[in-house]
C-alpha cells in the first residue's frame, strides 16, 4: 500500500514535466516568431527607404541609376564634398542601404529591378531560419 502512492506521486511527476516542457517549448516557439516579425518590419522600412531614395533623386531614377541594385557596390566618397551627378547619388543610396541591410538583417541584402516601363521592384532578403543563407524574400515594394 505505500508504494502505491509513490507510483503516484511519481506519474503525477511525470505529467507535470511534460506540460512544463510543452510550455517551454511553446515559449521558444513565440520568440522565435516575434523575432521573425521584427525582422519582416525592418525589412519594410528597408524597402520603403529605398523607395524614398529613388523618389529623392527623381534624375537619377529617370538616368536609369537604379535599374539593377544586387550587391552593396563601392561607397563613391562623394557626399562630404558633394556628389556631382545623379549617379553617384545612386551609387552611394546603392552603398548605405546594402550595408544596412547588412547590419539590420541576418544575412540582408536588396535588390531594385525593372519589372516593365518605370517600374521597380524592391526586393528585401534575408536568412529568417538563421542558418547563414539568405533566401526568404520579403518586403518587396513596386515603386
Amino acid at each position: 500500500m505505500q508504494g502505491f502512492s509513490l507510483l503516484e506521486v511519481l506519474v503525477a511527476l511525470l505529467v507535470l514535466s511534460v506540460g512544463l516542457l510543452g510550455l517551454a517549448g511553446l515559449s521558444a516557439k513565440g520568440m522565435n516568431s516575434n523575432q521573425s516579425a521584427y525582422y519582416l518590419s525592418q525589412a519594410m522600412v528597408q524597402a520603403y527607404d529605398m523607395a524614398d531614395r529613388m523618389r529623392a533623386n527623381r534624375a537619377g531614377f529617370a538616368a536609369g541609376s537604379y535599374d539593377s541594385i544586387s550587391g552593396t557596390g563601392s561607397d563613391p566618397g562623394c557626399i562630404s564634398t558633394g556628389c556631382s551627378t545623379t549617379s553617384q547619388i545612386a551609387q552611394y543610396d546603392a552603398n548605405r542601404w546594402n550595408t544596412a541591410n547588412a547590419n539590420l538583417l541576418p544575412s540582408g541584402r536588396g535588390t531594385v529591378a525593372v519589372q516593365a516601363g518605370n517600374i521597380r521592384i524592391i526586393t528585401v532578403m534575408w536568412d529568417d531560419q538563421r542558418t547563414g543563407a539568405t533566401g526568404t524574400a520579403c518586403g518587396s515594394d513596386p515603386t
